[in-house]
């Protein structure tokens, strides 16, 4: 008896390294492709973007009221910069030190590893039997010490993406405007479940309790790690700490379902790998589906403002490229 007590003790303790193992890998690999990134996009062209300025006559002449290109001296007419001037609402946005890169994502074979690593692992533990004991061992060492339940699993999933949004609110922008990052959201709970969802009625592996067949993956856990990796995407590339602080919810959910004796430790793992490889899609996959549903240009942008110089009002046209 006392040896097979320190057989699991032993299995959990695995189980625990393993999991910390591999979540340090992601932020490892997380950091690696941001400084990979940085140093691939360091081109004055795309990071001081010019505005053309030009002007355009108004219609008629009256008195006060005359061509604009008869008074506009040659400065006015020449390349300038982009200026954005202080204001209240960045005062949140320097404190966490951001500076947005508008790049289109472009995903590495690294980003592949963490998710694959934690499928793999989930789909392993469903046939190899040293993994069905730490699932076995882990679940007789949880009811062994008779962890409390709770159902904050159930809110925890969506913290992270609640966090994204809150931020922004209050100022602390992240990658993408409300309706890019909302797409963006949605598309990966949409491939989320495309792949979580028939498994679990393929696979029809029993739950720890014994509730129904529905075990293969964890639904929680890849809701989690689809939410906290959409928070990742969206401030990696202002402040690296905040961008990460979506993950101690998803292991909270993932822990606790294995907790609440709803799911194996295989289950957990695999849905995490689940839920980060759907984000990874969708942020690949955004720029084809936001032409698809609003046809949206983002290479250029245009702004015509009224101006008054001179005593005579006229048109400016700025056009961003």
């Amino acid at each position: 008896m006392i040896h097979m007590k320190q057989n699991q003790r032993t299995h959990l303790f695995v189980c625990h390294l393993l999991i910390s193992i591999l979540f340090l890998l992601d932020v490892t690999v997380a950091k690696s492709q941001i400084t990979t990134e940085v140093s691939a996009h360091i081109n004055p062209s795309e990071h001081n973007p010019s505005v053309f300025k030009t002007n355009i006559a108004t219609i008629g002449t009256t008195d006060g009221i005359t061509n604009s290109s008869h008074f506009l001296s040659a400065d006015s007419t020449r390349l300038s910069p982009v200026v954005n001037r202080t204001n209240k609402t960045t005062k949140l946005n320097r404190f966490f030190h951001t500076g947005i890169d508008k790049t289109p994502y472009r995903p590495h074979l690294t980003s592949f590893i963490v998710p694959t690593a934690f499928i793999g692992f989930g789909v392993a533990s469903l046939s190899i039997n040293g993994l069905k004991n730490l699932n076995l061992s882990t679940k007789d060492e949880i009811s062994e010490h008779q962890l409390k339940h709770t159902n904050l699993d159930n809110y925890s999933q969506y913290v992270p993406v609640a966090m994204v949004y809150g931020l922004n609110a209050l100022g602390v922008q992240g990658k993408h405007n409300f309706k890019d990052r909302t797409v963006i959201y949605l598309t990966s709970q949409l491939i989320s479940g495309a792949m979580v969802l028939p498994l679990k009625h393929i696979v029809k592996e029993i739950r720890p309790d014994s509730s129904n067949n529905l075990s293969f993956p964890s639904g929680h856990t890849a809701t989690a790690f689809s939410s906290a990796q959409f928070m990742f995407h969206e401030y990696r590339d202002s402040n690296f700490w905040l961008s990460i602080s979506g993950y101690p919810f998803a292991i909270f959910t993932g822990t606790y379902r294995a907790i609440n004796n709803k799911h194996w430790v295989g289950d957990v793992v695999a849905g995490a790998g689940f839920g980060i490889l759907a984000t990874e899609l969708a942020y690949w996959v955004h720029p084809k589906i936001n032409h698809l549903l609003f046809k949206d240009d983002k290479t250029t942008s245009a702004t015509i403002m009224p101006f008054y110089q001179n005593k005579h009002f006229g048109l400016s046209y700025a056009k961003q490229f």
